[in-house]
């Protein structure tokens, strides 16, 4: 009897850990770890929260379909639930442990004492490379190193989709789908009763029902997006009132969805001839490859530390005040409110917002952008690691190919130029409505700026961005 041990890979289709189970040739068990404890130090969303359990929920129903029983169990954190895992795999005469890699260095060295004990206990485990399209480390300069740029990275990781001259997928081929495993049999009454326990996480959550959980809507979801939004997605994705991305990152953030899953539809759909908006998104799913690559080789990304050395010298200098104005979108500042509210609400943000919050977080107001990541992971349902740490540094310009620290993003200009109707505003920001729409994203400027039930500027982006150049031209010194 086979173990497929299940983390952010929450799915049957397409999972490499999944398909080598199952071709091994006996029956499988899967098994999901909780570990509430860990995710509280890593400030897993409650939103996201509850997409996961609405996920493994399906996902059992799923696994059911090829007599696959599903064992749900919380353990504290990583160390307890690898000792629960072992204890488990010994009682049961388990041969071997089927499992994803994850990149992140709590992670790494968890799978690291895993396969340890497993070894010491004469219990064979196999792990596989699954969250990326193309695995970490296996692209590399002509200097046989990592990029450090994302284009050459793109370019590389791109003609590795292009066969005579068009986008082919002969490395893209599916994982084959399980096939059915009979006459499993569970030693001991507890354990049967793990195989039947009600999947609920002893942890915060908040509503996710506005997401799907179940395998054929968020296929659908993807093929929507491939046929009537992809070819215009250049156009439409840097606009927040428009519908205009894939809304597929929640559920590449918990594995529910492969990269691999959406560059198929995207080639299938397409018949090979990927539109410029088609190659926008690639470049996209290319950008979170690129991310998790970085953690590989730069391990102190997951420890707090920036990509550039310099970045110990910058003086974050801003207040908790002006910390919490931010959080609860009350800056003054329309654009950066009404996206700092949509996530706040909804779990998610877009991603032309995100760069604008984290620029005001770090060059307007001087916050450390790590107050500004956590921040982020703790409320959003798609929140990734490599992704949030790699999208917060770029805006900081701390880091792997980051934005020039002179390039700094201006509030205002930036909402007349992304939310030209005010629509998304004044979504968020109701207050705003008896402003003229064209003094909607200054309204300090209104003669009755007075009357509304909504804050001046807490700074004047003018001066801060002085403050700000000084503050980094000292660092790099």
């Amino acid at each position: 009897m086979n173990i497929v041990l299940f983390r952010r890979d929450l799915r049957v289709e397409d999972n490499r850990a999944v398909a080598a189970a199952f071709v091994a040739g006996a029956p499988v068990i899967a098994v999901y770890i909780s570990t509430p404890a860990q995710w509280q130090q890593h400030c897993l969303s409650p939103m996201q929260a509850d997409l996961i359990e609405r996920r493994l929920k399906a996902l059992r129903e799923e696994l059911s379909q090829f007599e696959t029983p599903m064992i749900f169990i919380e353990c504290l954190d990583f160390d307890s639930g690898n000792q629960w895992l072992v204890e488990f795999c010994i009682k049961q005469r388990i041969e071997q442990v089927f499992f994803n890699r994850e990149y992140e260095v709590n992670e790494l060295r968890r799978d690291e004492d895993l396969v340890r004990q497993l070894n010491k206990n004469k219990i064979q485990s196999q792990s596989f490379d699954d969250k990326c399209v193309f695995s970490p480390g296996s692209i590399k300069n002509r200097q046989g190193s990592y990029y450090k740029v994302f284009t050459p990275f793109k370019n590389e990781w791109m003609k590795r989709l292009l066969v005579g001259g068009e986008m082919t997928q002969p490395f893209m081929r599916a994982e084959p789908k399980p096939k059915p495993k009979l006459n499993i049999d569970i030693e001991g009454e507890f354990d049967l009763e793990l195989t039947q326990a009600e999947i609920a996480l002893n942890y915060p959550k908040m509503d996710s029902r506005s997401w799907h959980s179940d395998s054929e809507a968020i296929q659908e979801v993807l093929n929507d997006f491939c046929i009537n939004k992809s070819c215009d997605y250049q156009q439409n994705r840097d606009f927040p009132s428009v519908d205009g991305t894939s809304q597929l990152s929640p559920y590449l953030a918990i594995g529910a969805l492969s990269a691999r899953q959406c560059i198929r539809a995207l080639l299938y759909y397409s018949r090979g001839n990927v539109t410029k908006g088609g190659d926008i998104w690639l470049s996209e799913l290319a950008w979170r490859d690129f991310y998790t690559h970085l953690l590989v080789a730069m391990p102190k990304l997951s420890m707090n530390k920036a990509f550039l050395d310099w970045e110990c010298k910058v003086a974050w200098s801003g207040d908790r005040n002006h910390f919490q104005n931010w959080a609860k979108g009350q800056t003054g500042y329309p654009i950066v409110d009404a996206a700092m509210r949509q996530l706040n609400t909804t779990g998610w943000m877009h991603n032309r917002l995100r760069m604008i919050v984290a620029s005001f977080l770090t060059k307007d107001l001087h916050i450390d952008w790590r107050e500004g990541e956590r921040y982020f992971m703790s409320r959003l349902i798609d929140g990734d690691f490599a992704a949030n740490n790699g999208g917060w540094q770029w805006s900081a310009s701390t880091g792997c190919d980051a934005q020039p620290y002179f390039r700094i993003f201006n509030p205002t200009s930036q909402g007349e130029k992304f939310d030209s109707d005010t629509r998304f505003i004044t979504h968020w920001i109701p207050e705003l409505k008896p402003v003229p729409v064209k003094l909607r994203h200054k309204p300090w400027s209104w003669d009755q700026a007075e009357s509304l039930d909504y804050p001046p500027p807490i700074v004047d982006h003018k001066v801060e961005r002085e403050i700000t150049l000084g503050m980094y031209k000292e660092a790099k010194g």
